[in-house]
């Protein structure tokens, strides 16, 4: 089964702080997973929240579901991580699977400057929904787009 059928959209969502350019941030997203076939193309949703002591925090979430983009973006991702990035999800994996669902986090700071980094701390979250995948097979297709050492 080719790449293309076996993702059916990958989710992204990322915050916004009071002390946080928004442009920023967005502009942080498209750092991640540009790829020739992406320029532009993400569509921000914006949500308003309030954080623990009351500040504001601006959610931001887009998704891609272009099956011509999905591949590259991943491709792209798997490539620019490092080989301890891909060991450690290699470890994790089942803790970042749920279903037929795949949940990463990268580093912002990393992301600003291109570079793709597993991070827990203010991260960017991607969401990739397989289509009717097993365990095995989305592992078997993360290490094809160099997600897994």
């Amino acid at each position: 089964m080719s790449s293309k059928q076996q993702i059916a959209y990958i989710e992204l969502r990322v915050s916004a702080h009071a002390t946080e350019d928004q442009q920023k941030v967005q502009n942080v997203i498209q750092n991640l997973i540009s790829t020739i076939e992406t320029p532009q193309l993400l569509v921000f949703q914006k949500t308003t929240c309030t954080g623990h002591y009351g500040n504001p925090i601006i959610l931001f979430t887009a998704k891609l579901d272009d099956k011509e983009v999905l591949s590259a973006v991943l491709d792209r991702i798997g490539n620019n991580l490092s080989s301890l990035d891909k060991e450690e999800l290699d470890r994790s994996l089942n803790l970042h699977l749920e279903k037929t669902n795949l949940y990463l986090r990268f580093d912002k700071q990393s992301a600003l400057q291109g570079v793709a980094k597993f991070s827990q701390v203010d991260p960017i979250r991607l969401r990739i929904h397989f289509r009717n995948q097993t365990p095995q097979q989305i592992a078997e297709f993360l290490q094809q787009k160099g997600f897994l050492p």
